[in-house]
């Protein structure tokens, strides 16, 4: 059976058409308009931050010959013509960044525990009070907004060189962080399990316990394997600011300018990150059932 089109009179057909076009051409000087602003911004922006692209352009070639250097040995060979000489110190440097994923493991840790005690304080649907999630809230900010090397120096200033400070500052970073997350998650849950857990008689604790941390524990730990990733990063330059790990070995390698051991080590670092991202990401693509790749 053929089906029959209806067409449009074509003073109504140009006046849609005419419509069309005007809405696009609106939607368009937007664009401009938007694009146009987000460059002037972005000038202004470098202006103010004293960006010299002169300056840019005539050194933009000591970047490359740097990378150059690295991979070259003392004799002047290329570091993969004499992998033995070029990882001469590998057995420290493993001892050391075995130090860093420490760190980071404990930091990471420690301060998922605080969060998961702290994020139902701080979510909006959760709180017992206000006033506490305010508080909660502002302190978690805090530890967040700080950057972690800086927490690091001034607990190698209080504790002294070494670890210790390097798992303070990642612990109380990773608080900030993942509470805040971790409150996100928590404010988009069912809230019927937490009534029916409620009407029962049970107190706050109980429905923390048994109607929210079940709907979002698979998050939670997500989120928690997410910034083990982070804090692998971050563990691995602390060492700047003597917080322990293989970031001293780097940064004496780069003030020593031994070039050669400051590729092996970056290799070693980046080697090792890719491992964790792809064993984490795999274990997260698990947690919330993504298929098998």
């Amino acid at each position: 059976m053929a089906l029959a089109i209806s067409l449009l009179p074509e003073s109504q057909l140009a006046a849609l058409n005419a419509a069309y076009r005007s809405a696009q051409a609106r939607r368009r000087r937007r664009a401009a308009l938007f694009v146009g602003v987000a460059v002037l911004a972005l000038l202004l922006a470098a202006v103010g931050a004293e960006v010299d692209l002169t300056t840019f352009v005539e050194k933009f070639g000591n970047f490359f010959s740097y990378f150059d250097r690295i991979f070259r040995l003392d004799s002047g060979a290329r570091v993969w013509t004499d992998p033995a000489e070029w990882f001469w110190g590998w057995r420290n440097w493993l001892k050391l960044l075995g130090e860093t994923l420490l760190i980071s493991y404990v930091g990471t840790l420690s301060g998922a525990m605080l969060a998961l005690l702290l994020n139902f304080v701080a979510a909006r649907n959760t709180a017992p009070r206000p006033w506490l999630m305010f508080v909660v809230r502002r302190f978690l900010e805090v530890c967040r907004t700080v950057p972690d090397i800086v927490f690091a120096l001034v607990f190698v200033i209080a504790f002294g060189l070494g670890p210790m400070a390097g798992v303070l500052a990642i612990a109380i970073h990773s608080t900030g962080a993942l509470a805040k997350q971790f409150a996100e998650i928590v404010e988009n849950i069912d809230m019927k399990p937490v009534e029916g857990v409620r009407s029962t008689g049970a107190g706050w604790i109980a429905c923390m316990r048994f109607a929210v941390l079940p709907q979002a524990i698979a998050g939670f730990a997500s989120y928690t394997l997410l910034r083990f990733e982070i804090n692998v990063r971050g563990a691995s330059v602390m060492g700047f600011v003597g917080a322990g790990g293989i970031g001293q070995e780097l940064v004496v390698a780069i003030r020593k300018f031994y070039y050669s051991d400051v590729s092996a080590i970056l290799l070693l670092i980046i080697v090792t990150v890719f491992v964790i991202d792809i064993s984490t990401g795999w274990i997260r693509s698990r947690l919330f059932g993504g298929e098998r790749t």
